[in-house]
């Protein structure tokens, strides 16, 4: 951007600060408008605007610093960013066309707020008409910027196939992360950034036996989040490249999208760590029922996870735990362990399990008695009630409201 001349320059710094104070509402109006006329980009929002609302802001800030540092004579027009919002805008199937269009309306919106703040300040400003040649040459060497990293991404995408995709997901789960030239050529090839902070996702299938989660890759990707996919043992698996974002996040978008289970793996830092974070993330989705259409974090079946690992001690534990209770004929069977649960679960009230069961606490009291004597423990010893919980889990029994829920 060429420097202007002195008396005008002067204007736009004395314009500057409020230029800038206007970027929220210039973001608030290009979201408005994509919004209102573009169908890609309604398709965006709807998968969450956070992303798209960040890079907007960042974008049209962009401009306007190098608007304003032209005053100066101190910009220095850079168009990498450009061209990276034109390969996040290809991975993500958004139309160049539609991305132009969203470029050529920054530049758009970027000359009204320039001429309103004009205005409120009660000058007649014949000299930005000189500003409007250099707001508009940017705006074209920034929409040829973003067509170039579009199509690279274009090409790039159209050169990695499935079959590359699996090598790379095979190597990252049995640790060949630890090695950096593989990373590197990974992360060059799939445009996945595998050297900073990961969580692994294992999909098992639905009860149909179709994926439990579709086309997780472009779901991720409209949200901002990169990830790479492919499967093992049946399974769908994923590596998914969260950078600041929490872990948090990424379970409750794939909440939306699950229709099997699906467990989730800590946050790791680095590809040194997508070995151990699968197996987590495998063991986590294992624990949850076949049926179910659950997404879990480890961290929240750790319990499980201990029994699911263990499958000798686990029978051990209910074995040793419920004793001749599994015995008993089917019907009195699981109301023993139906009213067993909703104890545990009421803290060892037996008047709230009695309100969970619908039955009168009398009731409870000489079920409780019944589970004493068949099992040979006592309902007041803490460790007889850590082991009848364990040992519910062992035996996958869930309450009458989990059930009917």
């Amino acid at each position: 951007m060429q420097p202007f001349r002195a008396e005008v320059a002067a204007r736009l710094v004395e314009l500057a600060p409020l230029l800038l104070d206007q970027l929220d509402a210039m973001t608030d109006r290009m979201m408005e408008v994509l919004l209102r006329t573009e169908p890609a980009y309604q398709d965006l929002l709807a998968h969450g605007g956070e992303e798209l609302r960040a890079s907007t802001r960042a974008n049209l800030k962009r401009g306007l610093h190098m608007l304003i540092g032209a005053a100066s004579g101190g910009a220095r027009v850079s168009l990498r960013d450009a061209r990276n919002v034109g390969r996040r805008r290809a991975a993500q199937a958004i139309p160049l066309e539609a991305v132009l269009r969203a470029y050529r309306l920054g530049g758009q919106v970027t000359w009204e707020a320039l001429l309103e703040v004009s205005r409120h300040s009660n000058q007649h400003d014949t000299l930005l008409l000189e500003v409007a040649g250099s707001v508009w040459r940017t705006n074209d060497a920034e929409c040829a910027a973003v067509a170039e990293g579009y199509r690279e991404e274009q090409r790039r995408l159209a050169g990695v196939d499935d079959s590359t995709r699996q090598q790379v997901l095979d190597g990252l789960v049995e640790g060949r992360g630890g090695d950096p030239a593989f990373v590197r050529t990974a992360s060059e090839l799939l445009a996945v950034p595998l050297d900073g902070r990961l969580a692994a996702v294992v999909a098992l299938p639905d009860p149909d036996g179709a994926p439990a989660l579709d086309a997780p890759t472009a779901a991720l990707l409209k949200r901002g989040v990169r990830s790479v996919w492919g499967s093992r043992s049946g399974a769908q698996v994923g590596i998914v490249a969260l950078g600041p974002m929490g872990g948090r996040e990424v379970v409750t978008w794939l909440r939306d999208m699950a229709s099997g289970p699906v467990g989730v793996s800590p946050v790791v830092d680095g590809a040194a760590a997508a070995g151990s974070a699968y197996r987590l993330a495998e063991t986590a989705a294992r624990t949850l029922p076949a049926d179910s259409s659950c997404v879990v974090s480890i961290d929240e079946r750790l319990p499980e996870a201990l029994l699911s690992n263990s499958p000798e001690i686990r029978s051990r534990l209910v074995g040793q735990s419920l004793g001749g209770l599994l015995d008993l004929p089917d019907d009195e069977r699981e109301v023993l362990l139906d009213t067993l649960a909703a104890f545990l679960a009421s803290d060892g009230s037996p008047t709230r399990a009695a309100d969970q069961l619908y039955c009168h606490r009398n009731t409870v009291m000489h079920r409780l008695r019944r589970i004493e004597s068949v099992t040979g423990r006592k309902v007041t010893d803490p460790r007889s009630r850590l082991l009848w919980q364990l040992a519910l889990l062992g035996t996958e029994h869930r309450r009458p409201a989990e059930r009917s829920g």
